[in-house]
């Protein structure tokens, strides 16, 4: 990696170290914006606060994978090209696949060094203070993604100060937890995937069920990923979506890489003793409260994933695609009962893993470019304020958008448009494709 070793934050003001453009952000989104912006010539700089890919290093359990194929991750200029493609990357191959890319083109990245703050001075530079000094840009990428907070309800406060609480990020395996049942609130990805590796490895488990999707891993002989592709739904821009900018706001549809792939089905897994529950509604002494919707939510979640089913059947028959024909699933476990109150203390619940989602963190950035909401305004991650970009972000603009699939289109169009005010490349198209939304 390039190194520069007069970063040391002690010019004056005026001598300021000065780039095109600043990428704060060195994960596979920053990589992605940094391999693109290098191909057009324009000088540019990273920030990582950590090392690099530290968060698939130490903010994912021991036997995390990618939940979709190998073949998927297609970074600019760097397509996964091993001989497992129709596999699921464990972490150690994820990391060894973002250093192979990072050595691929030298980018010029500067790890360990955290941004405290994004301004914009009067002559319009934008200021990017971090603990080596101040930064002077032309344009800034915050390629940082969308979840930098865990989103923990206060009601966690509730549970008394001998029973561990770990966010998801924390999670390793089943042996660092204490003895004892396990509580793991939340069932999208992560969810779901922990309380499978807790109870594969005979933990009791207890699980608080929402209303996150999922999906088959496989249908009539194709991964659903594979058909999904195929039929062109990583590509739909978000304008195209029913729900348009909501859907950002949705979970995604759990279903595992372990094993080589499979389903999580947690009917299947409640057989054989995984405890469900629903909504985790409120904590009262000993007493642990949850909604009634357990059925609701399995339902539903079922429901999601016949209807993904139904939409590939369509497909091959429009298409008249030869296709091994299926019989559908079938709930095996039924919440005939649901249970509505639990005693954690007479459980002997010892620990609870928090798998609730995260949300944005922005207060660093001084510049007026978020909505109502906090969250950045943007069409294909190009705000208001000329200069400041986002990339990385879900739904960006894209279901592919923040992913291994999508990140090179997002990171491609952001180049062009940066290379474009520059006058490096006509800018009548790009300026064309956000006008119309595409």
């Amino acid at each position: 990696m390039e190194n520069n070793p007069e970063l040391n934050g002690t010019k004056s003001p005026q001598d300021r170290q000065h780039y095109p453009v600043i990428i704060i952000g060195g994960g596979h989104a920053g990589l992605s914006m940094s391999y693109c912006l290098k191909k057009r010539g324009i000088g540019h700089l990273i920030f990582e606060k950590d090392r690099l890919a530290e968060a698939w290093r130490s903010k994912r359990w021991d036997s995390f994978c990618l939940v979709t194929p190998n073949w998927q991750c297609k970074l600019p200029g760097f397509s996964y090209s091993g001989n497992d493609p129709l596999g699921f990357m464990n972490k150690e191959a994820i990391v060894s696949y973002l250093e192979a890319y990072a050595r691929s083109f030298e980018p010029p990245i500067h790890e360990g060094v955290r941004v405290s703050r994004l301004s914009q001075d009067e002559s319009r530079k934008f200021l990017v203070l971090t603990d080596i000094g101040e930064f002077v840009a032309d344009e800034v990428v915050v390629a940082t993604g969308g979840y930098q907070i865990p989103a923990i309800p206060r009601m966690a406060e509730r549970f008394a100060d001998n029973v561990t609480q770990i966010l998801s990020s924390a999670y390793r395996n089943p042996d660092s937890l204490p003895e004892g049942e396990v509580l793991v609130v939340g069932s999208g990805q992560s969810g779901c995937q922990i309380a499978e590796d807790l109870h594969i490895a005979r933990r009791r488990v207890h699980l608080c069920v929402g209303g996150a999707p999922r999906t088959a891993r496989r249908y009539r002989g194709k991964d659903v990923v594979a058909w999904l592709e195929e039929m062109g739904y990583y590509d739909k821009p978000i304008h195209e979506h029913p729900l348009k900018e909501r859907v950002r706001a949705k979970a995604n549809h759990y279903v595992t890489g372990r094993d080589g792939g499979r389903d999580i089905d947690l009917r299947l897994r409640a057989l054989e003793g995984l405890r469900l529950y629903g909504r985790l509604q409120g904590i009262s002494g000993r007493l642990l409260s949850f909604a009634g919707d357990l059925k609701q939510n399995l339902d539903q979640a079922d429901a999601v994933a016949e209807s993904i089913k139904n939409t590939i059947d369509q497909y091959i028959a429009a298409n008249q695609i030869v296709a091994p024909a299926e019989e559908r699933y079938r709930p095996v476990w039924e919440p005939e009962d649901p249970v509505l109150e639990l005693d954690y203390v007479a459980a002997n619940i010892q620990c609870v893993v928090w798998c609730v989602g995260y949300r944005t963190d922005y207060q660093w950035i001084e510049v007026p470019v978020f909505d109502g909401k906090g969250y950045p305004s943007h069409q294909r991650g190009v705000t208001s304020v000329q200069g400041i970009y986002f990339l990385g972000l879900p739904w960006q603009y894209t279901w592919g958008s923040g992913r291994f699939s999508g990140i090179a289109r997002d990171a491609t169009f952001l180049a062009d448009y940066i290379a474009g005010r520059r006058g490096a490349i006509p800018t009548a198209r790009l300026l064309n494709e956000l006008a119309l939304g595409s």
